[in-house]
């Protein structure tokens, strides 16, 4: 006699948690959309009959929410969290956080799951995590979601990384420059970042719609911060033909990049254009042009959607947020940093500079 099917083996089928397939089948908030109707299919394949007792989920009852951070003192993070902390506040929700702030911190947070028990939903902020990590997070049996980050089988509010990158980019194709670079950043420890790779497509598909190529010693890797875009704009710097527009992965590393200009007296814009992407706090003092994106709506959204999916009421200017993917929207913000590249035939050289010289 055959075996019956149990939820275990829908779940091992879809390659999400049991407890994923639970709400997905029990029509519990917290599963995306196309993630639960690909579940829904698998089960319909293998003939799973939902039994009230295994479609059950407890609700929540600690009256905490989880919110793990890779760098919580950092102005990203540190804005995510405050909107987060400031709509779950109000809905009586106490936020417990978890620092992960390196590979050792990170992989004891996974090994032991400190969370268990402790919380009703986890939000995870920008963590960059391998495929065996974000397994070990849905053992947990509670809601998760993602914020600065998408997920395929779990709610995220993220922007449109590859869309804020190319509306930088195309900003300098737009004033003419031609020789285009992109400082990218990977983690301290060499892990890399989803937004990182959807700023490097951004920046590879504004190039190509301008027609202009893109050149290897053009994208230059170095760890996030502001130390790392002074040393990468350095090795710009060093080229025999070095680029007249630079897009860095986030304003700090931008201000780095800015530093080591102010330093070789290179005039910005006039000989280099400069664009950054965050609107950081110091993007407006250092007169930074840069794609600005707002990570405390993107905390107050991802509360919503934690509300949505513990079923508790949503306050009323964010009754539009859904549960299957939220893109806040960016804005190019056009300071003193970037202008129309010099005529055609002038180097780069050694110039006065329009930020106060060497320093």
């Amino acid at each position: 006699m055959k075996p019956a099917v149990n939820m275990a083996d829908v779940a091992v089928r879809a390659g999400v948690s049991i407890s994923t397939v639970s709400r997905a089948l029990g029509g519990v908030p917290g599963v995306s959309e196309a993630t639960r109707v690909r579940i829904r299919a698998i089960a319909d394949e293998l003939a799973y009959v939902v039994s009230p007792e295994a479609s059950h989920l407890a609700r929540g009852s600690t009256g905490r929410v989880g919110v793990v951070v890779p760098a919580i003192h950092l102005w990203y993070f540190s804005s995510v969290v405050a909107g987060l902390e400031a709509v779950l506040r109000e809905s009586e929700l106490d936020l417990l956080l978890y620092h992960v702030g390196g590979p050792e911190d990170r992989r004891r947070f996974f090994d032991r799951l400190p969370a268990r028990r402790k919380v009703d939903a986890l939000v995870v902020v920008a963590l960059p995590m391998t495929d065996e990590q974000r397994r070990r997070l849905d053992e947990l049996g509670v809601a998760l979601v993602f914020a600065g980050a998408t997920s395929e089988d779990h709610p995220w509010v993220a922007i449109d990384d590859a869309a804020a990158a190319a509306s930088a980019v195309n900003h300098l194709v737009t004033l003419g420059h031609e020789r285009i670079a992109m400082i990218r950043t990977v983690e301290p420890d060499g892990g890399d970042w989803q937004a990182d790779r959807g700023r490097l497509a951004g920046f590879r598909e504004a190039l190509q719609r301008g027609g202009l190529p893109e050149r290897r010693d053009f994208v230059v890797t170095v760890p996030w911060g502001p130390d790392g875009g002074a040393r990468a704009m350095d090795r710009l710097l060093a080229l025999p033909d070095p680029p007249t527009g630079v897009f860095a992965y986030s304003d700090e590393v931008a201000i780095g990049a800015l530093r080591s200009l102010r330093r070789a007296r290179v005039d910005v814009p006039g000989a280099v254009s400069l664009v950054g992407l965050d609107d950081h706090p110091m993007a407006d003092l250092t007169d930074l042009t840069t794609v600005a994106q707002f990570p405390a709506e993107i905390g107050r959204r991802a509360a919503a959607v934690v509300l949505r999916t513990l079923g508790l009421p949503v306050p009323a200017d964010l009754d539009g947020v859904g549960v299957d993917g939220e893109r806040p929207g960016t804005t190019l913000v056009v300071r003193g940093t970037t202008a129309p590249p010099r005529a055609a035939g002038a180097r780069l050289g050694l110039v006065p500079s329009t930020l106060g010289g060497s320093s």
